[in-house]
């Protein structure tokens, strides 16, 4: 190649880069109409919620349907739902970025971004199932002047600061990662934008030691939140596996629910890349390859937690704990069966579909799915709590249903109005595909495609 002709390539690929920050900031600036329409379908979905929780905090817990035995009802299956959704994002984002997987580079962002939110709606409904809001620091492990020590052998002190530690590794990871995007946003920016991206990028100017300062930081927090991720789901699990209550004293929860985790994010993932691939006009890095990986990697998780599903109950059904087998009889007979069946369908017999390759490239149909395999794994988390307090070991407690009120109801529809708010709000404000990493897998393409043609020419 001559001087000349290497020089026109080097112009090209110079525009492709430029076009990469482009596209992005174009994201941030002047997103398709579609996200106002979510925005305010998020923003709705929350006032409902507020209402609702407004309405409890003035009359009681009683409008919420609350009794002995039933005192968790939605709030605490959907507080499960939530910290699984969160495990995903920042999980496989950090097992994909120490293995070098380069399709991870274009969605890894929002993922995270989805952990973050996902743990900070989970704490709400610590606080809203109180009751009484101003008394949450009863939850809190910290010393007082009431002498009110935590229970250091309580899996709930546990669970209480896995999060906590969980949720800031998630936060400082997002933000270390995106730092060098910061830069390039403060560079492009005017007004207030400018003002507010110099101080996220915290003086970077891209110099040899900046970066590897930066490989050695963010390896090292991804390295730290593999097993912490781990770690926080097992000792959610644990909530409910130490306790003596019939149909959650099983040595497999932790898994289970690790597997849950991961099978729900995943779906999430998928939700929310078909919505940002449109609304922020992201074709050109959300691609069809990249989804059909993640509906691959939903289909072998999904597979793993159907296997570990049936060992739970196969457990229950061979073991001699009568009461445990009476639980899981009313949940394929009783009052919730339907749910239960429908839970067991989502979630072990839908996935299949995802072995047709027609399936994960329709748009439609992956965004129907991933939301139906949402729904399955939300309704396992309620088929966790609300058969168990229907019957229990005492004889009062036995076909003592308990359904949802519309307040439980309307805030657990504010949880996602809440989520869907921060989300959209992150997405306006923070470059939700990372530029520098898009121009890192372009580059080493190009890299790969002139190894390959030296070797074809020798």
């Amino acid at each position: 190649m001559n001087d000349f002709n290497k020089e026109e390539k080097d112009i090209r690929d110079d525009i492709a880069w430029a076009q990469i920050n482009k596209d992005v900031l174009q994201s941030i600036e002047k997103p398709r109409a579609a996200f106002w329409y979510l925005f305010a379908f998020a923003g709705t979905l929350f006032a409902i919620g507020v209402g609702c929780e407004i309405y409890q905090y003035q009359v009681g817990l009683g409008v919420a349907n609350f009794d002995n035995p039933h005192m968790w009802g939605l709030y605490i299956a959907s507080f499960i739902f939530w910290i699984g959704m969160s495990h995903s994002g920042t999980l496989l984002s950090a097992i994909l970025h120490i293995i070098h997987a380069d399709w991870r580079k274009p969605i890894y962002r929002f993922a995270e971004a989805m952990t973050t939110f996902s743990l900070m709606t989970a704490g709400l409904f610590v606080i809203v199932h109180l009751g009484r809001l101003w008394q949450v620091y009863y939850a809190l492990p910290y010393p007082n002047e009431r002498w009110a020590w935590p229970n250091f052998q309580s899996p709930l002190l546990w669970d209480a600061t896995a999060i906590f530690t969980y949720l800031t590794s998630s936060m400082l990871f997002l933000y270390v990662g995106a730092i060098p995007d910061f830069a390039i946003c403060r560079d492009n920016a005017e007004g207030w934008r400018k003002n507010f991206y110099t101080v996220l990028a915290l003086g970077w100017m891209g110099t040899d030691r900046q970066w590897r300062n930066f490989r050695v930081s963010y390896m090292t927090i991804a390295c730290f939140l593999i097993p912490l991720a781990v770690s926080v789901h097992s000792i959610v699990a644990s909530d409910f596996a130490m306790s003596q209550q019939p149909g959650w004293h099983i040595t497999s929860f932790p898994p289970y629910f690790v597997a849950g985790a991961l099978y729900s994010g995943c779906a999430a993932i998928i939700t929310l890349f078909i919505m940002l691939r449109h609304t922020f006009r992201f074709e050109e890095y959300m691609t069809m390859p990249i989804l059909d990986k993640i509906a691959r990697l939903t289909f072998a998780i999904a597979m793993v937690w159907t296997y570990l599903n049936f060992i739970e109950y196969a457990s229950v059904w061979y073991g001699d704990d009568m009461f445990a087998k009476q639980v899981l009889i009313q949940k394929a007979t009783g009052p919730y069966s339907p749910f239960w069946w429908a839970m067991n369908f989502l979630g072990s017999v839908l996935p299949f579909t995802l072995l047709f390759k027609k399936i994960r490239s329709n748009l439609t149909a992956m965004l129907i799915i991933s939301l139906l395999l949402n729904l399955g794994m939300w309704l396992e988390r309620w088929m966790i709590v609300a058969p168990t307090f229907s019957h229990g070991y005492y004889p009062w407690t036995i076909d003592h249903d308990q359904w949802p009120s519309f307040v439980q109801w309307g805030i657990v529809l504010g949880s996602f109005g809440w989520f869907g708010l921060l989300f959209m709000l992150f997405c306006k404000l923070v470059p939700s595909v990372s530029m520098y990493e898009v121009k890192e897998m372009v580059y080493h393409r190009t890299l790969g495609r002139k190894h390959l043609a030296q070797l074809r020419e020798a």
